[in-house]
Parts: C-alpha cells; sequence; structure tokens
C-alpha cells in the first residue's frame, strides 16, 4: 500500500504507531502529506502559508518514541504562534512574523507533530464560512461547491482530504463544531481554560475563544488533549483537573447516560429537515447506546442573549483594528474587508458600560443554562441549521449588499441602534449556525459529532454539550456514537489515492 493511501485511511494516532513500529518513516510520512497537500491545493484552497522545508527538517531528526512521532499537522492562520512563521489572520493586513511560539504549539512539538502548513482562516475568524479577499475560497472535499465552514474551515478541508489527520483549530462562535459539522469530522470545543493560549493573550473575545483541533477519530481528539491541555503560568485561569487521562475516558463504556435534546433555533428562524433528521439519527444512536432522552427548551437563550453576544464581539473586533493598527504604524481600514469595517464602527460605537452589562446578561443566562441543564450528562443540538452551503452563499446580496455598502460608504453605523436593522443583520450572520455561541459563553465543552450524511452525499454533523469541565464524558459518549454510527469508516470522496 502506498504511504499516501495509508496517510489517507489511518487517524494520527494509527500513524503515530506505524512510526513507532519502524513500518513508515517521518521522512515518508511528510513527503507524501507535502505531496497530497500539493495535489489537492488547486480544488480546496486550505494552505495560508506552507511550511515544507521546516517540515522535512523537523522529520529528518525526529524522535520516533515521542507520542504523535511523525505525524503531519496543519495550524490555523489565526490566534496562535510559530516562531518566524508568518500570521495573516486571514487579512490583507500586513502579515505578523512572531518572535516568540506560543505553548500550544510548543505543546504540538513535543509531542511529535510536523507542521507542514498554516490553514486558512476568514478575516479574523469572523465569519463561519472560510473565504476572504486575501486568501480567497476554501472548499469541502466531499463536494467542493460548498463550503468547509468556519472560522477553522481551512484546517477542516485539509483533514477532510487526507492531507493530515489532524489539524489545530480555534473557536470562539462555533469555528471548531461548524467546520466538523460540515466536513464529516470530530470537532470538541473545550472547556474555558482547558487548552492556554498564552502568551499571545490571556483571552480572547472576553474567554469565548478555545483552542483545541479537528480530527477524524475520538481517540485522536482524546490523545491530542492529553498532549496539550493543561495550566500555564500566564494563563488567567485554568479548567478543572480530569479526573484521569482524556484518552482512557475514550476507551471506557460511558455507562447509562442522562441526555436532553434541544431542537429549536434560538433565534426563531428555520430549521431544515435534514438538520432535524441529523439530529433524530443522533438520538436513535443514543438510545441504541442504552441511554435516555429527553426533549428540552431553554426559553432564555433567544435573540436578546444573541445581540448581546453581536455586541460584545463587535467590541472585540474594534479593539484587534486598534491594535493592529498600532502594530503596522498606520489605519488599516483600507486593508480589511468592507464586513470587518461595518463590525468595527459599531465596536466603536458600543460604549464599555454596554459590553459589561451584555457580559453581564449573557453570564446571568448562562448560569440558568447550567444549573437547569446539570441533570442530565449531556444536551444533544444542532451545529448548522442547514447542510453545508454552497461557497459564496454568504455573501451580501441585492438589498442586503446595498444595506452594507450604505453603512460603510457613508459610515451609518449609528442605525443599527434601530432594533429592527440590527436584529435583520445579525439573522443573516447567525441563520446558517444559531446554536454553537451558546456554549462559547457558557465556557462549557461541547463535540461535533458527524453522525450524518445528507441524501446528498454532504456531512451534517450534530452537537452535544457537557456540564462545566467534563470533557470526559463527552469523549466516552463520543467514541461509543463512533463505533455504532460508523462513520470512522467515511470518507470525502475525492482524490482517492491508489493502493
Amino acid at each position: 500500500m502506498s504511504v499516501e493511501r495509508i496517510l489517507w485511511e489511518q487517524d494520527a494516532t494509527g500513524l503515530a504507531d506505524l512510526v513507532r513500529k519502524g513500518e513508515l518513516s517521518p521522512v515518508e510520512l511528510t513527503d507524501a502529506a507535502i505531496a497530497r497537500a500539493e495535489a489537492t491545493r488547486p480544488e480546496i484552497n486550505a494552505t495560508a502559508e506552507p511550511l515544507y522545508e521546516a517540515a522535512r527538517a523537523r522529520a529528518r531528526t525526529m524522535d520516533r518514541s515521542l507520542p504523535l512521532a511523525g505525524v503531519p499537522f496543519a495550524v490555523k492562520d489565526l490566534g496562535i504562534a510559530i516562531k518566524g512563521v508568518p500570521v495573516h489572520g486571514g487579512s490583507r493586513i500586513p502579515a505578523w512574523v512572531p518572535d516568540v511560539s506560543s505553548v500550544l504549539a510548543e505543546r504540538y512539538l513535543a509531542a511529535g507533530l510536523i507542521p507542514i502548513a498554516t490553514s486558512t482562516s476568514p478575516e479574523h475568524g469572523l465569519r463561519l464560512m472560510t473565504e476572504s479577499k486575501a486568501f480567497g475560497v476554501t472548499r469541502n472535499p466531499w463536494n467542493t461547491g460548498h463550503t468547509t465552514g468556519g472560522s477553522s474551515g481551512g484546517a477542516a478541508a485539509l483533514v477532510a482530504a487526507g492531507v493530515v489527520p489532524v489539524a489545530h483549530a480555534s473557536d470562539g462562535g462555533g469555528s471548531i463544531r461548524v467546520p466538523s459539522a460540515c466536513s464529516g469530522l470530530v470537532g470538541l470545543k473545550t472547556s474555558r481554560g482547558r487548552v492556554p493560549l498564552s502568551p499571545l493573550v490571556s483571552e480572547g473575545w472576553y474567554g469565548m475563544v478555545v483552542d483545541h483541533a479537528v480530527t477524524r477519530s475520538v481517540r485522536d481528539c482524546a490523545l491530542l488533549l492529553d498532549l496539550t491541555h493543561g495550566p500555564d503560568a500566564l494563563a488567567p485561569y485554568a479548567a478543572p483537573a480530569p479526573k484521569g487521562s482524556f484518552a482512557a475516558a475514550a476507551a471506557r463504556d460511558p455507562g447509562r447516560l442522562r441526555l436532553a435534546v434541544y431542537s429549536k433555533s434560538p433565534l426563531g428562524l428555520p430549521v431544515s429537515a435534514e438538520t432535524l433528521a441529523a439530529l433524530d439519527t443522533a438520538v436513535a444512536l443514543a438510545r441504541e447506546g442504552g441511554h435516555t432522552v429527553e426533549e428540552i427548551d431553554l426559553p432564555f437563550i433567544g435573540r436578546d442573549f444573541f445581540a448581546d453576544f453581536c455586541r460584545t464581539i463587535a467590541s472585540a473586533v474594534a479593539g484587534t483594528l486598534r491594535a493592529e493598527a498600532l502594530r503596522v504604524g498606520r489605519s488599516v481600514a483600507g486593508d480589511i474587508e468592507r464586513a470587518t469595517r461595518v463590525l468595527g464602527r459599531l465596536g466603536e460605537m458600543v460604549s464599555a458600560g454596554d459590553t459589561y452589562a451584555g457580559l453581564q446578561r449573557m453570564h446571568a443566562a448562562s448560569r440558568r443554562m447550567i444549573a437547569e441543564t446539570a441533570q442530565y450528562d449531556a444536551v444533544l443540538m444542532p451545529v448548522i441549521a442547514h447542510p453545508p452551503l454552497a461557497c459564496g452563499a454568504m455573501d451580501p446580496k441585492g438589498a442586503d449588499e446595498l444595506i452594507e455598502n450604505l453603512l460603510d460608504k457613508l459610515h451609518l453605523t449609528p442605525l443599527l441602534k434601530v432594533k429592527s436593522l440590527f436584529g435583520q443583520l445579525m439573522d443573516k450572520s447567525l441563520w446558517f449556525t444559531p446554536w454553537p455561541a451558546i456554549h462559547n459563553v457558557s465556557g462549557q465543552p461541547s463535540i461535533a459529532l458527524p453522525v450524518h450524511v445528507t441524501d446528498a452525499g454532504l456531512p451534517l454533523g450534530v452537537q452535544a454539550a457537557g456540564r462545566p469541565g467534563d470533557e470526559e464524558t463527552l469523549l466516552s459518549f463520543a467514541a461509543q456514537m463512533e463505533k455504532l454510527s460508523g462513520w470512522l469508516g467515511r470518507r470525502a470522496p475525492f482524490m482517492v489515492p491508489l493502493r
């Protein structure tokens, strides 16, 4: 069997085992991943910065005893630093070249992973589709006319295409779970404080951003978390320590769980029949696994909650753009995309008092949700309201484009104080993905489960959200769902390597 075929078929744990046994070399794996990255690049457009020569040099000196020795990897072009590697953040703003590596990047390297590329992101991670003026459209290997979601869409495309078995990802409003749901992958949004973001930041988006990965298998998700979690001296807080290893949790039977299911759109917007079918599939699999499932409602998570979320993120974007202007020594208004400009101006308009009050309201709703769902081991809910969208489907068109243009060119951002107009733009931003941000606010872990494939052959995953700090139950449950559903054997029918 060719090395490329082995790379395409195996997960990271399996590849590392072959390296450890001497059946594959890190150099062979790295060369195969680079060749596949280049072969697939024109079709999926998921690479921001190739790191090929550094990868080959690392492979030649790899210690094969490391837990993930020689496994090809990709790092997202946003929010993480590898010393000397340009970070674009999906933007046309001049790249930042860090002189230090993130703690998380150092932990990846210590595990034996070999970064072969940085993966594409929308500008500053603000869209849940990976499309940018800087890098173009990233496409789904399951059907290149469709999106991989965002903002970790480049990471998901590289894993789904069999270029790498695992890839770094981050999630501030669904950016791990949405690409996983669109691409047939496992994507764990970890508990707040589980993985440090230092030394770049203490926290991102008021604590809503977390880092982890998109993976093919639950065991990879668990092992990678074992190798990267834990406190750092510069981190402001840490999630509770697990009772054991995450890998052990993924390997054990979950027992009989009490689960809930929440199927409504918190924005009151339409939910497709395919999304409800995917949720039904997850419920049926859970019951097959011996678990009870009860339907619940979360009436206090609604439009006001999401309006607060949007205004809070706008204030964070405004701060980011100020920092970028200071870094490059000039205004960056001409570098950024129109929607980013509008969002940044909205953030400048939101007062510090409004931001603080909004955070307090969101946290109050989160505390109520955590308290009322504490009786359940996990809550099942959708990730995306519709199957993976066609590329470009969320670009504003017609009247929407006119409104955005007027807001931008005439500096009419104060009109967004009008509740109806603000609500209209909020719906246009979140109609595809109205659930994931709930757990970015609450800080709870949530894992995307690739349980369903549509009649058109597109993946459509759902999520299971757990108690704060309890990734172990989620991983045990997800591993059982993996076995029952058979998703581990599914692969995108894209440039399948010969044996």
